[in-house]
């Protein structure tokens, strides 16, 4: 069951861990590392477990370290999923945090960002998140997205984005297998004007970026090289 695979590996949240601050910003207790004098800031929405995942916040802490403000919003207002819940099933979650309204949310926080003196924004998200991102990117709330093995993104939505996009896909997903992922690739390869990258890592499972093991070098081998490719896109169009 493609749920199952976003409830799988769910980590151990910790409100503690990270070496930025949790504010609120934007109307949004949020995770913040980085400069506070970036002309250039990247946004990261979670996956269902939320902004308090160690891995997230690593993540965020290691694009704080190249020059960036990094924001990682608690979009799920202390509510992440909690995997085989008898008294509440994934899609009644889900009904709760729906992708629309959280990129309103969304925002106050890039506007937020922008009162700080930022000029460009990335976004990046995860699992659900990136439903949120695809959102944010048919609008020029960002400047550039990136999408890590998304779950439920939809063709239609992907047509509607207007700003250059990654996206990084897992081998073994049934959330959105390769063969989507290339049809969402072929639909902006036809647009022309709407940069795009395609990456499908071969052999590692939905999730692989944030819910590895840090104690097994391969799986933290492969996340490490989605994180580069995450970097290297951002490198490009926010600067």
């Amino acid at each position: 069951m493609a749920n199952a695979q976003c409830c799988a590996n769910a980590p151990t949240l910790s409100s503690t861990c990270g070496g930025g601050l949790v504010e609120d910003f934007g109307g949004l207790k949020t995770y913040i590392t980085g400069s506070s004098n970036s002309k250039n800031a990247i946004l990261l929405v979670s996956d269902v477990f939320g902004y308090e995942a160690p891995n997230l916040r690593k993540l965020a802490d290691k694009a704080a370290a190249a020059g960036y403000l990094v924001v990682v919003p608690d979009f799920l207002h202390g509510d992440p999923l909690v995997p085989n819940n008898p008294h509440r099933s994934f899609q009644a979650w889900a009904n709760d945090h729906q992708a629309v309204k959280v990129a309103e949310e969304a925002i106050p926080v890039i506007e937020a960002l922008k009162n700080k003196g930022v000029s460009k924004i990335g976004a990046a998200g995860f699992c659900w998140g990136a439903q949120v991102i695809v959102e944010l990117a048919k609008h020029p709330f960002i400047d550039a997205a990136v999408l890590l093995h998304p779950s439920f993104v939809t063709l239609d939505g992907i047509l509607g984005v207007k700003v250059p996009i990654s996206i990084l896909g897992a081998e073994i997903d049934q959330i959105s297998p390769p063969e989507l992922l290339k049809q969402f690739s072929d639909a902006l390869e036809a647009k022309k004007e709407i940069d795009h990258f395609l990456k499908i890592f071969p052999g590692v499972t939905h999730g692989w970026t944030v819910k590895y093991k840090s104690d097994d070098p391969e799986a933290v081998k492969c996340a490490e090289e989605a994180h580069k490719d995450m970097m290297d896109w951002f490198a490009k169009y926010i600067c």
